[in-house]
């Protein structure tokens, strides 16, 4: 349907989301270089670093590049959906395997009373969270629109340089971008259209799957562009005083 030439359905709302919020993200990186891409604003960053000096237990990549990932965990924001899958019928042992977590583990979320405690995450750069990025929509094209079979945490070629990894990373986006616009409105009610790992879109209507990955390109995108204010005014570029 259109309304003065604008899209109202359900596609065409979440299409033009993302158009909007890309648009306005890939104005947001003009000007990206590498010392910015890879500032480490507090101690513990997780970021982009090579192979041999990765400090994280499960830092992951194809090449000599690889990203920080942390021990397995099941994060305070997520111990409602524990539950849920709990209550869906899901056993201990399955939920943890899910989670790439201890059985222990998973019986100390369920037996969790009150609000939870805020998650103690790590501040990530820019170029971790652009590769956290290409690495998502480089994978749920993988396991939507492609063959699902590639692993997503080997399908990037991990790069410490700001302008090689946007050259990669738009050209992924847009592919996706153009695949999502072919689907019906039959897919889009059709549960495990996407088959992404590491995510439980296979549980749930791609509608809801797109819907999800507008936000997460959205509030990745915010976060860098905070960054990047933040290293404006810490190198004095802005004409403020500088940060310390």
């Amino acid at each position: 349907m259109e309304f003065e030439g604008v899209r109202t359905d359900r596609l065409g709302l979440l299409l033009e989301q993302f158009d909007q919020a890309r648009e306005m993200a890939q104005v947001r990186l003009t000007g990206l270089d590498d010392e910015e891409f890879l500032w480490e604003p507090a101690p513990g960053c997780w970021s982009v670093r090579r192979r041999g000096e990765a400090t994280t237990p499960r830092a992951f990549g194809p090449g000599e590049w690889v990203l920080d990932l942390g021990a397995p965990d099941i994060p305070a924001s997520e111990y409602a959906e524990v539950a849920r899958q709990a209550a869906d019928g899901m056993s201990v042992a399955k939920i943890a395997e899910d989670w790439s977590v201890s059985v222990e583990r998973v019986e100390e979320v369920l037996a969790h009373t009150g609000e939870p405690e805020p998650d103690d995450t790590p501040v990530t750069t820019i170029a971790w969270r652009l590769a956290h990025l290409h690495l998502q929509f480089a994978g749920a094209w993988e396991w939507t629109f492609g063959e699902r079979r590639q692993d997503p945490k080997q399908m990037v070629d991990l790069t410490p340089s700001a302008a090689l990894a946007l050259e990669r990373f738009w050209p992924t986006v847009d592919r996706w971008r153009e695949s999502v616009g072919t689907v019906t409105e039959e897919q889009l009610d059709t549960v495990g259209f996407s088959r992404y790992p590491y995510s439980n879109d296979a549980e749930y209507p791609y509608v809801n799957v797109l819907a999800a990955a507008n936000l997460e390109f959205i509030h990745h995108m915010a976060e860098i562009a905070l960054l990047r204010d933040l290293w404006r005014v810490r190198a004095g570029t802005s004409g403020r005083e500088q940060v310390s």
